[in-house]
């Protein structure tokens, strides 16, 4: 049986959740609706989705702390959509640091949401042309790390394990596959997002901050990922492929 994408709304807007919902459905989704966090747990403990939308601007339980709890749990690969509100950049910026794949500004048009979840389910499973040098081999060595490609995440010199998030991972393999070359800020995003950047789009700079953090790479004196003043970024190790884990 071909598969159908379940779609998980999160809103506290009875009448976001009821157009958003039936909109999906009638271009082929799977959804179901929920109005908070309770309601998003409850489900999720018992039915897989293959995305969550949602919103920022919630009672109780807003969705930053959502988003940073799923990304802490056992859905951390779920992608998740935001919804913001146009006046709140800060909460947009927070979300891109707390892990969410994208966001939507309200109002939106039904048409821009399917669009947008379409392009994040479509980066979440299928690896960009320039990742397709490495894949066959599963592990990537690079100064004291390791990625595994396979699991998708991070080993230390002890083999600890590190876990990254969809975005982290993208971005991640892109400077491997391109190391000790300078890749502008609208190429990490067109290869990690398929999109272009806007004139205040932060995502990317929001992205590598984070990677630099699980990579426990000084901000101020990068071993691994360097700022290219007025041109990007640069992954300044060389990446050794050294096979499958054992």
């Amino acid at each position: 049986m071909e598969h159908v994408d379940h779609i998980l709304i999160v809103d506290d807007d009875r009448e976001i959740r009821e157009l958003v919902g039936n909109y999906l459905k009638k271009n082929g989704l799977r959804t179901t609706v929920v109005a908070d966090g309770r309601q998003m747990r409850a489900f999720l403990e018992t039915t897989p989705v293959d995305l969550i939308v949602l919103d920022i601007m919630m009672p109780g339980d807003d969705g930053l702390l959502l988003c940073r709890e799923l990304r802490a749990g056992k859905h951390k690969a779920t992608p998740v959509l935001m919804l913001t509100a146009r006046s709140d950049e800060t909460d947009r910026i927070i979300g891109l640091e707390m892990g969410a794949d994208d966001y939507l500004v309200k109002p939106f048009a039904a048409r821009e949401l399917l669009a947008r979840i379409s392009a994040v389910l479509r980066r979440t499973r299928m690896l960009p042309p320039n990742l397709i040098v490495t894949e066959s081999g599963r592990l990537l060595a690079f100064g004291r790390w390791r990625l595994d490609t396979s699991a998708r995440h991070l080993l230390d010199e002890d083999g600890t394990m590190v876990a990254l998030s969809g975005a982290e991972y993208r971005l991640l393999r892109v400077f491997l596959d391109h190391p000790q070359r300078v890749l502008t800020r609208d190429q990490l995003l067109n290869l990690t997002q398929g999109r272009d950047a806007d004139l205040f789009d932060r995502s990317i700079d929001l992205l590598v901050s984070r990677l630099r953090q699980r990579l426990l790479d000084d901000a101020r004196e990068p071993a691994y990922i360097k700022t290219v003043r007025s041109e990007g970024y640069v992954f300044s190790l060389a990446v050794e492929i050294i096979g499958a884990p054992s």
